[in-house]
């Protein structure tokens, strides 16, 4: 089964609570957070805070995606907030596997992000660290962008390499290519306007559920 986990960057930013309540009556397994810096991507996002707001009302794992620069400097700012997953990405500078195991020793999952010019090869010794591989469908920073189907080689490629936490993509994705995403390895669909603009996301979920 693949997990749906919708984004909120997708949601109405004045109605959140109501969009993301809509997605957990709909049967998604995880809500997915994608906090932007304006530094390592272009673009700014939410912030702990929100995290924070979601965890009390919500009980489904809250799967964040720390683009930023300097995650080491929010690591446990995000894990108390409420984080279930805590995602950092394989490309910033600095101490990842550090960084990978202070998440795992926070009693988070912990994930690593590639963007879609990052190979899988040159992770490996990272993906032990790891319980989630999060696979860059588009370049990060933006929502709405179209799927980049040379990436899907990669989940293939990470089970290759021996990784055996789950593999998770964000981009692009929706009710056409999915099915070959599921084909191809996939555990976790990040999935933005293809849930929040669905007019039945129960029947999408259930859908996404069977494959």
């Amino acid at each position: 089964m693949i997990k749906a986990a919708p984004s909120i960057l997708a949601a109405d930013g004045l109605n959140l609570e109501r969009d993301v309540a809509r997605m957990a009556q709909a049967g998604c397994d995880w809500v997915h957070v994608d906090i932007m810096d304006a530094h390592f991507v272009p673009n700014l996002s939410y912030g702990p805070a929100v995290v924070k707001a979601l965890r009390p009302r919500f009980q489904l794992p809250l799967d964040v995606h720390l683009m930023m620069d300097n995650p080491e400097a929010y690591i446990d700012v995000f894990c108390d907030a409420g984080a279930d997953v805590l995602t950092i990405h394989a490309e910033i500078p600095g101490d990842v596997a550090g960084m990978l195991k202070r998440i795992r020793a926070r009693g988070v999952k912990a994930g690593l992000a590639l963007k879609p010019a990052t190979v899988p090869a040159e992770v490996a010794p990272l993906l032990p660290l790891c319980d989630v591989c999060l696979v860059m469908s588009v370049e990060p920073g933006f929502g709405g962008q179209s799927f980049m189907p040379q990436v899907v080689d990669k989940l293939p490629a990470l089970r290759q390499l021996g990784f055996a936490g789950e593999i998770e993509m964000d981009g692009g994705i929706n009710m056409d290519n999915i099915g070959m995403l599921a084909q191809a390895g996939l555990d976790v669909a990040v999935m933005g306007t293809a849930l929040y603009r669905h007019a039945a996301p129960a029947e999408a979920i259930a859908a996404i559920h069977r494959l």
